[in-house]
This record gives C-alpha cells, structure tokens and sequence, in this order.
C-alpha cells in the first residue's frame, strides 16, 4: 500500500492481495504443510533463507501469514514483521535471540510477568545475566559492553508506570545496543514504538489487534536487519503462527481504529467516575491527568484504550472475593483488548510470593469492554457497595 495512505485506509485496504487473485472482498484462509514451487530457482531462493516475503514451507507461514506480516509492518511503519503462535512466544523469541552466556539483557522494572519468568529462570540459568532497571532511574549506569539488548514495556504491567521510552532508546543506540518493546498496549494506532527508537516492537495480537478472544497470536515488526536474529532462531524452534490465526487477525484488524476509539472513550468514563469513589483509593491509567505518568503518556502516546488498575481499600479476603463475584458484566478472566469486560486480582510479578497482608490496598485490574460505559459504572457501584457491608 502506497506509505500515503492514513491508517484508517490502511487497515481497510492492506493484506488482500491474495483476495484479488481469487475475486474476494476478504483473503482466503490458506492452510498447507507443503508450499510447492514452478522452478528450481524459486525453490532454491526461498530455501536460502534471503527471501522473506513469501512461503517456502508451512511451518514458516502460507500467504495467509505473509498477508498479515505485510500488513503489520505497513501500520507499524517498519520493513518486516514476524508472526509467532503467541504474545509470549514473540517475547521469549526477541530474548533468546540476544541471550547467551556472557550477555546482558536489561528489563524495565514492572514488565509482564511471564517476561520476567522466562528470563530468570530460562536465560539466566543458562548463563545471561538479566537485570531489572528500576522505575524512573537513569539507565545509562546500568548498560554494560556486554549488555545485548534492552527490553522496555511501557506502561508496565498491572501497576501502570511509565517510562521514558525515547531516553532510554538514546541512551542504548549511543552504545549500539538494540532496544525491544513488549508495545501490546497502545498498538500501532497509539504507540509509534518505531518512531521513538525501539528496533523490535512485540505485540501480543491475542488482545486489541484480533479484538474477540478467540485466537492467540504474537507479531513483531522492525527493521530486516533487527528481525534477522529472531526470525532465524522462530525458524529453528518452529514458533509460527497457525494460518487461522493470521486470517481471523486480519478480520479484526479492519475494525481495530473503531473498536480502539470506543475502549478508550469507555475506559476514560469509567475510570473518571472510579476516581470519585471512597472505596478507591487509586486508579492506575496513564491517560488520567492525576496519574503521574500522564505527561510522559502524552509525550509518547496518542491514545489509552487500557486496562487499567484500581488500588481498592484495603478489606478482607471474603469482602475482596464478593466484590470480584458481585460484578455481572465483568468476567472473571487474565485476558484484555476483547469486546468483553474483564476483572482479574492483579498481583505485580515481585510480590507473587508475598501474601496480602490485612492493610495493603487491593489491586484489580480491569479491561474496559464494548458495553455501554453507564451499565459498566453501575456494575461496579453495586460491587463495590458489597465492601464493608
């Protein structure tokens, strides 16, 4: 698609060059474990492993799969992307393609907990060191000749701060070291991760891009000469993408501009009226003026779909778990970015093993659905009148 195009049109005209071969409005689901080629020189030049934008066996992706990775490098603005089985199977690919013994990866503090998992207990036994860069601190101190990448998540994961993206992405491109994204919550449409400096930018498809919570898939885009590393090390652990996935990834992305202006208008509402409620205390999300991340949200976003995180007063556990249970459009479940609504106790990755004690705050995080944001605010003041009774 000519780069003049606004993402609006983008996302409506992209991916469908398969569609027109075969007089279609959509791209037809291709599902093949045998790509078959006209000549010994066609075979042999997607078999080098320098031809990137077509099939050359299944594991590696039919034109289904090559249909959504043009797409999502058109809207991310990048040369390439790469499209995995899931959010998770993007990030550890990015991690394990700079780790090794003797290699250093730093990590944003607050990142998505399996993030965390994977490189303490995957990467780091087996001989990279991985370290945590606490909120708000310089990290220039903390990048070492060794250091292989930097790995950010803005905002981070349940507890919302921000992060300065285009300071630490400066700071790394002064040593030459690469910077990741996990970028799953702004999307493309909110969050220009290439436009700021991050060379690999990692969205979890699964949530706003697919948009109906039935698919799980990972895409992550960046230069040819960025992605080099991880599609070699996807191609020898075979973590592609299953074709349906691309194909109903692709459905959802022509409503994506719709459905993301409707959560965020959503989630303004009813964290607006959460902010105005006794029981409380604090309501995570960027896009709130009061939230001291705001100004660093504004500099680097154009939008906030969530979720987001509320801090409740501090209650028992009964009080806590019939709150959680009084909630009828909100169900009880660890995903977000569906047209549903959604709760889940959000406990950070660092206390996971501490137990609550009697006067902490209880953090829930909420994704805020395709409901009508009025029935949304009513359901939860009539859970959260349950606390204390």
């Amino acid at each position: 698609m000519p780069p003049a195009f606004r993402t609006e049109t983008l996302l409506i005209h992209a991916g469908r060059e398969t569609a027109r071969a075969c007089q279609s409005v959509s791209p037809p689901l291709v599902r093949t474990s045998t790509v078959v080629f006209e000549t010994l020189q066609a075979y042999q030049a997607a078999q080098s492993g320098t031809v990137f934008d077509g099939p050359r066996y299944g594991r590696s992706g039919t034109s289904t799969t090559f249909e959504l990775q043009r797409t999502m490098a058109a809207l991310a603005r990048s040369e390439g992307c790469i499209a995995t089985s899931c959010g998770l199977s993007a990030i550890t690919a990015v991690l394990a393609a700079h780790a090794g013994p003797g290699r250093h990866i730093l990590l944003t503090s607050g990142a998505y907990g399996p993030t965390r998992t994977f490189a303490e207990t995957v990467l780091a036994p087996a001989g990279t060191v991985v370290e945590c860069l606490p909120h708000g601190a310089d990290i220039a101190p903390w990048l070492r000749p060794e250091t292989s990448l930097v790995f950010v998540e803005a905002p981070s994961a349940l507890t919302m701060e921000m992060h300065d993206v285009r300071a630490i992405c400066a700071a790394a491109r002064r040593r030459g070291i690469p910077v990741a994204s996990d970028s799953t919550w702004g999307t493309p449409l909110f969050f220009d991760a290439h436009g700021l400096g991050i060379d690999l930018s990692i969205h979890a498809a699964t949530k706003f891009i697919n948009g109906h919570s039935d698919l799980m898939l990972g895409l992550i885009t960046g230069s040819m000469a960025a992605l080099q590393p991880v599609r070699t090390l996807c191609d020898r652990n075979g973590t592609h993408a299953a074709p349906d996935a691309c194909w109903l990834a692709l459905r959802g992305l022509r409503t994506l501009a719709l459905r993301l202006a409707r959560h965020q208008s959503s989630a303004l509402k009813v964290a607006q009226w959460l902010a105005a409620q006794p029981r409380v205390q604090r309501v995570m999300f960027p896009a709130l003026p009061s939230d001291p991340g705001h100004a660093l949200w504004r500099a680097q976003f154009t939008g906030a779909a969530g979720p987001f995180t509320i801090a409740l007063a501090p209650c028992p556990e009964a009080d806590f778990a019939a709150f959680i249970h009084a909630l009828r459009l909100f169900s009880l479940g660890t995903s977000w970015g569906g047209f549903e609504s959604l709760v889940m106790p959000a406990v950070p990755h660092h206390l996971r093993a501490v137990a609550t004690s009697a006067g902490a705050p209880r953090l829930v995080r909420l994704h805020i659905g395709l409901e009508d944001p009025d029935d949304l605010c009513e359901d939860l003041a009539q859970a959260l009148a349950t606390l204390g009774r």
